[in-house]
């Protein structure tokens, strides 16, 4: 990954230059970590955090400054701290000094970040809603301008819509696993009603009991018997009529 941006004056090679980073990256935490670079260069800002809204939480998932113990971790609830006032009302919020003092902020002891003076704080929004937060910082106070507030809220339009269809990708993910988890249990559901004599409520049941006490998933199981009776079968020696 590149650490150093070239970014031009004209918000439209901003954009694009943005846009064709947001294109090479591999996952969401690869988008994430390319805007928060790309933020940072462009307000030349000294923190810069993205939450992302799950469920009815905003969890950090990426930071600027180095942050193990919080990031996927650190989570608050839309309306609370600046953050997720933002996130509830859809609206920038951009405090030049004394960001501390202002009656939404929450602070966080994990974060060293809640000293700063200056503070920014715009949504990610998909088709009219919000699906996350981007924060920036600074340690002395700092008036951020118009048009640094406009190009932060348009990467968020940007970054909202991969956050969106990376939601969408993992959603598709997890039904086309639970499709095939469910083919590979009634499979072994099957096996165990031909070769014990059980019923199908029997046969689930049995799956269930093993997953339990071996600690697997019932996905496991069922993949152990399947495999056991075609290996069963394929070795199985011919009578001699």
């Amino acid at each position: 990954m590149e650490n150093v941006y070239l970014v031009a004056d004209s918000p439209v090679d901003v954009l694009h230059e943005i846009g064709g980073r947001l294109a090479k990256a591999g996952g969401v935490h690869d988008v994430l970590s390319r805007v928060v670079e790309f933020a940072s260069a462009l307000v030349k800002c000294d923190s810069c955090l993205i939450y992302v809204i799950e469920g009815d939480e905003l969890v950090l998932r990426a930071s600027k400054n180095a942050h193990p113990e919080a990031i996927d971790r650190l989570k608050l609830r839309v309306g609370q701290g600046i953050t997720g006032w933002v996130a509830a009302h859809h609206e920038p919020v951009a405090i030049s000094e004394r960001a501390a003092l202002d009656p939404r902020f929450q602070f966080f002891h994990e974060l060293p970040e809640d000293s700063y003076e200056a503070f920014l704080c715009v949504p990610l929004m998909c088709r009219g809603h919000v699906v996350g937060a981007i924060n920036l910082q600074h340690r002395n106070a700092h008036v951020y301008k118009p048009r640094e507030i406009r190009l932060i809220s348009a990467i968020g339009f940007l970054v909202g819509a991969e956050i969106e269809l990376a939601r969408m990708e993992g959603v598709n993910s997890n039904l086309t696993d639970q499709l095939q988890t469910r083919k590979v249990v009634e499979r072994a559901k099957g096996i165990l009603q031909r070769d014990l004599g059980l019923n199908e409520e029997q046969a689930y049941l049995a799956l269930q009991q093993q997953s339990r006490q071996k600690r697997k998933a019932m996905k496991e199981i069922a993949e152990a018997i399947i495999l056991g009776a075609d290996v069963r079968d394929n070795t199985r020696v011919p009578r001699v009529s």
